[in-house]
């Protein structure tokens, strides 16, 4: 049975090395290369890919959001995740939005296909590198956020009010007040500003462009 895979990476480079090592397997089908989280979202029920390969940090849409998005429209589609970054903080929100699986940029090519693998047979895959970063717990044994907590924090640290959180989780500015309360109190934090430096700290904006 051929295996539908759909590529969604920003860099060029990067989506077209994947699908060259991709289609030298007969029995995988590359359905589509996208340059964004959103073009996944709204193009996943037409090109109905079985797994799709997806950055974390695009423009945009990130890649949290858009995995959650893209099992909201489609939960048979399996989501492996490609980032360049090894921070637990990372690999356990990629997986608690949905994700089966999580590998590095730099792995060996065989490996995107050992990930593809394992994922079809149900099975939850990390690379090497990712293997052992997963915690339950975030540093000093506080409450760990839950998966919609953290994706509010990476767009709250980013600069973003609570009308553009709103806006682009398409939830209300109050769902958005309520979560950023929660956060700040799970982390033991009063300020915007607090908010972004946990995130520096923790790996979360990694990617983002904001150092």
């Amino acid at each position: 049975m051929t295996i539908r895979i759909l590529i969604v990476d920003d860099h060029p480079m990067v989506t077209e090395g994947i699908q060259a090592i991709l289609e030298s397997y007969d029995d995988i089908d590359v359905v589509g290369a996208l340059n964004n989280g959103q073009d996944a979202v709204d193009q996943v029920e037409t090109l109905a890919p079985d797994v799709i390969l997806l950055d974390l940090n695009m423009p945009g849409l990130s890649g949290l959001a858009a995995t959650e998005m893209i099992l909201e429209k489609r939960p048979e589609t399996l989501i492996v995740i490609l980032s360049m970054h090894d921070s637990p903080e990372y690999i356990s929100t990629a997986l608690s939005h949905g994700a089966s699986g999580y590998i590095l940029k730099d792995v060996p090519t065989d490996s995107i296909r050992q990930a593809i693998d394992a994922v079809l047979a149900g099975e939850q895959y990390l690379c090497t590198g990712a293997k052992g970063s997963l915690r339950p717990k975030i540093s000093g044994g506080r409450e760990a956020l839950t998966s919609r907590e953290q994706t509010i924090l990476l767009e709250l640290a980013q600069g973003k009010s609570n009308k553009e959180v709103a806006r682009i989780l398409n939830i209300s500015v109050r769902t958005v007040e309520t979560h950023r309360n929660n956060i700040k109190s799970k982390l033991g934090i009063s300020s915007t500003a607090g908010l972004t430096r946990y995130a520096m700290e923790h790996g979360v904006l990694q990617g983002t462009g904001i150092q």
